[in-house]
């Protein structure tokens, strides 16, 4: 009992201690510029708000006692701070001028009073008794270069009017992958000879870091010169991108790009705003004209005092507090002001571990452990406040925003600092926006004339605007804006050029130019899609696919040759043929000799002749062979095995070579030849009576020019040395240059005009394959916003077929198309070719493994038959062998004797054929 009545006298004091603790009443300054009223207004609505809140300071109330100064004014700064410091204040909030701030803060450094601003500064130290809420300039400029990153930014202008914009933008400068060029607004309010200078350096891309008066201004002068088209792209670094007036802009096409640090649709502002109405109204003060657009810095005025109380209650709550006067000539400092910065810098210190931190290298501080505070976040209308360990507010939400036609300003993303810029746009939004943007536009779209692609109509009638052009590139852009819902206006590019850029001054001429320079919307024609083209311009995904190709007069009949009958076989598989024979008939020789059932009995009627005849001679197998190639046979047929073998397999030999004969002599007299002295440009390459060329400046002049490969280096080398000169102004030109030229002339060019002049010429023709592969595309300014609908409306017309029907219109149909039956046996310079050793040399493997199979037995038949024999006779195999094989080595005469013997039992024979053997003599027939 005696220690629960100690304890209810100690919290009681405690309790009394505490009331004393603050006074009823606490004084804060505000220091405000003469303009600026909505950060006066938040200020002191804030002050209200707080003082309502009896959650905050339930014990006291906040008292704002307010001077406002003319401008940058130092000298007055100073008076009003030390009067309000005479006055005994908390705190001091403002001003927002550079000048006056730092003189402001160092008043209160030096009588340690916090000091507490919500303007820009670049400063990268704070100072031991101020506090900022604005966005660690460092982050900040991290979020845009992330921003830009997001949105695929390789290139662009960085347009400011004060220093201030460049550390803004520090870490845009320092990253390497981009190409940046900086400019300044000139002084005054005329921006246009500026912007016209960045017109013509074609960036589309624009970093706008002006003051917020500045902005619209700025955008409205570039709409005026043309800088703000539907391809044109702009980044605004102001925090109150969502305060600028974007009507005038909204039906343009042009993407803005900012942030918002606040979301003025929030309902905690929307409250907040109509307490300052009422408040002011109730006052009988008259509103001012822009109360509705709360500020950045009138935003981080109202959370700073609700900061502020917060903190000053938590000091409260921790340790007895008292507000003391001060004077700027005196030596006393506030003890507290030390204690309740810290209290306002750390707050929420438990719940919060900075990415900046960790960037920076920062680590929190051990020994700064407030662990009577930190239970909750502080929330305020620009959203979580939390300082890292230097004191900066480094880590915050910034809210992305794009102009939209449908709301204005469209929330399409948000940065933090540890997860850097995220979108939250869909693809589906953005392919939606785009198309929405180019519904109903006109756009303008160059070309040139080159038929099928784009030509004037031919009629009697005055015609104009689109009515005068007809052709394949005319329909196609027609059927894209049925498509999209767009309309266009065709116009003819003025030097009649597709676009070539000049090796010395970087410059592009023709339809290029015209995109470049944002004069049309479209380039379209037979664009080709060049490496070089495509990083001035973008192209659209191709409508044609095609390659260089020769266009070159149709070859003559060739006049029949003596030997022409010889054309069906190469010259090497007539060779071969005639090495077959030879070694077949010898062969066959051979193998007679050897074949003991080739060696008969010329005379039937004589029991016991004496001597054996082989019927294949030498001349006898040559006659063989040969009645077999002529299919004719002859009265000598062969009896042993191998010698069969031989003459089955030349048989089959002969068969498939005389069907394949047969058969490519019936193609070479019922095809006609044509005599073309060229098949592709390997044979222009080797060869240097015909001249060739191409269209100059065109994109096959520049793959000769470019070109690597060797065949092609030579080709480009003979052209450019060639006297007269074998480059044309066009195709037209070059087509009409190979038709007088009576084959002494080729002209290269694409396939698919080569296609459209073949069928209207008929002396002309297309030669060999395509020399590499490339496509045609619509051209369309860097960076259009319109490339994607384009190429998906031309992949769309390629899948339901209309593409090819357009082409077979124009390549078949109108203007003369069909007048040419092309015959598909003149593709080719011969309908049938001639057969080659890889076509038939089957037909001699067969040949030679027969050959060798018909060896192999002659050589087993030899064998067996002198086994016998020396078996019959009581012989050595080895004695009979060799008997045999001497007769056979001496290759004369076609007799053999037959050896004798006394038969041994009245059932043996009284003779034997064989062969001539040491114990039995013989006589050769002469």
């Amino acid at each position: 009992m005696r220690l629960t009545v100690i304890n209810f006298v100690f919290i009681f004091c405690s309790y009394s201690l505490r009331i004393l603790a603050l006074p009823d009443e606490i004084l804060i300054g505000g220091i405000f510029d003469e303009q600026d009223k909505i950060q006066d207004l938040a200020f002191r609505y804030a002050v209200e708000r707080v003082n309502k809140d009896r959650s905050t300071l339930p014990r006291s109330k906040l008292k704002a006692h307010i001077e406002l100064l003319p401008g940058d004014d130092s000298f007055q700064a100073s008076k009003r701070v030390c009067m309000l410091l005479r006055h005994g204040v908390a705190a001091i909030f403002g001003p927002q001028r550079e000048k006056t701030a730092n003189h402001v803060q160092s008043i209160c450094d030096a009588m340690e009073v916090p000091h507490i601003e919500t303007r820009w500064d670049y400063k990268l130290a704070r100072d031991e008794y101020s506090l900022n809420l604005y966005p660690y300039p460092p982050s900040l400029s991290e979020a845009y270069r992330d921003i830009l990153l997001q949105l695929k930014w390789r290139s662009f202008v960085i347009l400011y009017d004060s220093n201030e914009g460049l550390v803004r933008l520090q870490t845009l400068l320092k990253e390497k992958s981009w190409t940046v060029a900086v400019r300044q607004l000139p002084k005054g309010e005329d921006y246009r000879p500026l912007l016209k200078d960045i017109r013509r350096s074609q960036e589309t891309r624009i970093v706008l870091d002006v003051a917020q008066d500045k902005i619209y201004q700025v955008l409205r002068q570039a709409a005026q010169i043309g800088l703000m088209r539907e391809y044109h792209n702009y980044f605004i670094t102001s925090l109150d991108f969502n305060q600028v007036d974007l009507e005038d802009f909204r039906y343009g096409g042009t993407n803005i790009t900012g942030v918002q640090l606040v979301n003025p649709a929030t309902p905690q502002l929307k409250k907040v705003l109509e307490e300052w109405m009422y408040g002011e109204l109730r006052h009988g003060r008259s509103l001012p004209d822009d109360i509705k657009k709360v500020t950045t810095e009138a935003a981080l005025m109202y959370d700073a005092v609700t900061l502020f109380a917060k903190a000053l209650d938590d000091l409260d709550n921790s340790r007895e507090v008292n507000i003391i006067q001060l004077h700027c000539e005196g030596d006393n400092t506030w003890q507290h002001g030390t204690s309740l910065i810290n209290f306002m810098k750390w707050y929420s210190s438990r719940h919060y571990a900075t990415a900046s931190d960790n960037r920076r290298g920062n680590i929190h501080d051990p020994t700064r452990n407030f662990s009577h505070f930190g239970q909750a976040q502080v929330h305020g209308l620009t959203g979580v406040i939390k300082f890292d360990s230097s004191g900066f507010r480094s880590d915050f939400q910034l809210e992305i925003l794009e102009m939209d036609v449908k709301e204005t300003l469209k929330k399409v993303g948000t940065w933090t600092l540890a997860g850097g810029a995220n979108y939250t746009r869909s693809w589906a939004e953005t392919v939606d926006a785009v198309e929405f943007n180019l519904h109903n536009r006109t756009l303008i779209v160059s070309t040139a004339l080159t038929p099928p692609y784009t030509m004037l109509k031919e009629t009697s009638q005055r015609l104009e605007g689109n009515d005068r052009f007809e052709g394949f590139c005319v329909d196609l852009i027609h059927e894209i804006s049925l498509i999209r819902g767009f309309n266009y206006t065709f116009r003819k590019v003025a030097d009649g050029s597709y676009g070539t850029k000049n090796r010395e001054t970087g410059e592009w001429n023709g339809i290029v130019r015209e995109l470049l320079d944002h004069k049309a919307d479209l380039g379209i024609v037979d664009f080709t899609i060049t490496y070089e083209r495509e990083e001035a311009v973008d192209f659209s995904m191709p409508f044609m696919n095609l390659g260089i190709s020769i266009i070159y007069k149709k070859p003559q009949k060739k006049s029949p040759s003596l030997f022409s009958f010889m054309s069906p076989f190469s010259l090497d598989v007539w060779i071969y043929m005639a090495t077959a024979y030879l070694g077949v008939s010898v062969l066959l020789f051979i193998l007679a000799r050897i074949a003991p059932n080739e060696w008969d009995n010329p005379h039937p009627c004589i029991q016991d002749p004496e001597e054996l005849e082989n019927t294949i001679s030498l001349s006898n197998a040559f006659w063989f062979t040969i009645g077999s190639l002529m299919q004719q046979g002859s009265d000598i047929a062969p009896k042993a095995v191998s010698t069969r073998i031989v003459a089955g397999i030349w048989w089959f030999f002969t068969l498939i070579m005389i069907s394949s004969y047969t058969a490519n002599l019936a193609a070479f007299l019922t095809v006609e030849r044509m005599d073309s002295p060229i098949e592709g440009a390997e044979d222009l390459a080797k060869q240097t009576k015909i001249k060739y060329g191409c269209k100059k400046g065109g994109s096959t002049y520049s793959f000769f020019m470019d070109s690597t490969i060797p065949t092609y280096q030579r080709m480009w080398s003979a052209m450019v040395n060639a006297r007269p000169t074998v480059f044309t102004e066009s195709n037209d030109d070059g087509v009409e240059r190979v038709a007088k030229a009576d084959g002494q002339y080729a002209f290269l060019m694409e396939s698919v005009s080569i296609e459209y002049v073949v069928e209207r010429k008929c002396e002309l023709t297309q030669v060999g394959s395509l020399l590499d592969s490339k496509s045609y595309g619509i051209a369309l300014p860097p960076g259009s916003p319109y490339t994607g609908a384009i190429s998906s409306a031309v992949l769309m017309l390629k899948e339901n077929g209309k593409l090819h029907i357009l082409k077979n219109k124009w390549w078949k149909q109108r203007k003369g198309g069909g007048h040419c039956q092309r015959e598909a046996s003149s593709t080719k310079s011969s309908g049938a070719a001639e057969l080659g050793l890889a076509n038939v040399g089957g037909v001699f493997v067969v040949l030679i493994g027969g050959m060798g199979l018909a060896a192999l037995m002659a050589v087993c038949e030899f064998m067996w038959n002198a086994r016998e024999l020396a078996t019959d006779e009581s012989a050595s195999f080895c004695d009979e062998l060799s008997s045999e094989v001497k007769f056979i080595i001496k290759c004369s005469g076609n007799t053999k004797p037959v050896r004798k013997k006394a038969p041994s039992t009245p059932e043996e024979p009284l003779f034997t054929y064989g062969s001539y053997g040491a114990n039995y003599g013989y006589s050769e027939r002469k």
